[in-house]
């Protein structure tokens, strides 16, 4: 199960000051170095945080499977059929969400998700789209042509303990229909040390995606360490 660690808080913190640092293509170095198995980068319409720069950079010179977060728009699938990364995910954006506030609708999309599905994967990309485990949701997916989905666990992560036991049974469930399509399963969104080792207990899952809390606790414990702790809770549940 790999860890492909959001590296875009890291930019986020460097443009709240403005200049160059922290320098988020050290951070991917820092993480890659800790074990991580991945980058995942999201660009914005409004470059809030990682910029066309950053992504270039960590692009050309860093040795990482680089998932590129983006909105299916024209602008972006023209970035993505530039740099040519190995995965790229779409999901959902509005301008005013502070973070992604859910899966995308695959079955409202227009006619443009399918498109741009299309011509991602015939550049060799393996496609993903952000999803809620609905299994309609799922099922429009794979008919895009979509290699892989990833799962929101937002909702999971946010809630009080007591109440998780049933998102977490539609996670499951979500994960069970997406691989009997044949499609790949990742999973993420608000995942922290207490919520991961759940998904990571599902065999289905094959990547998970963590940004914002491994972010913010490095200001505690360092990245390295952050890493490898999160390493160590997803190997104890995989065996």
């Amino acid at each position: 199960m790999r860890l492909s660690v959001n590296i875009d808080h890291v930019a986020t913190l460097r443009n709240a000051r403005g200049g160059q640092f922290p320098d988020p293509v050290e951070a991917a170095h820092t993480v890659m170095r800790a074990g991580a198995d991945g980058i995942t980068m999201h660009l914005r319409e409004d470059r809030r945080h990682i910029r066309d720069r950053d992504l270039d950079r960590v692009a050309a010179e860093v040795p990482a499977r680089l998932n590129f977060e983006m909105a299916a728009t024209e602008e972006m699938v023209g970035i993505a059929l530039r740099l040519r990364p190995p995965a790229c995910c779409l999901v959902p954006e509005k301008r005013q969400e502070l973070t992604t506030e859910g899966g995308l609708d695959v079955l409202g999309a227009g006619p443009y998700l399918g498109e741009a599905v299309r011509r991602l994967a015939g550049a060799g990309i393996e496609v993903s789209i952000f999803i809620e485990p609905d299994a309609r949701q799922i099922e429009a997916a794979a008919r895009l042509g979509a290699q892989a989905i990833e799962l929101h666990t937002g909702t999971f992560a946010d809630a009080a303990p007591a109440d998780r036991p049933p998102i977490l049974a539609r996670l499951r469930a979500g994960a069970v229909t997406a691989a009997s399509l044949g499609l790949q399963v990742h999973a993420g969104h608000g995942l922290a040390y207490e919520t991961v080792g759940a998904i990571a207990a599902m065999p289905q899952v094959s990547e998970v995606s963590i940004g914002h809390f491994l972010i913010s606790q490095s200001v505690f414990e360092g990245l390295p360490a952050v890493v490898r702790r999160f390493k160590a809770l997803i190997a104890a549940e995989r065996g």
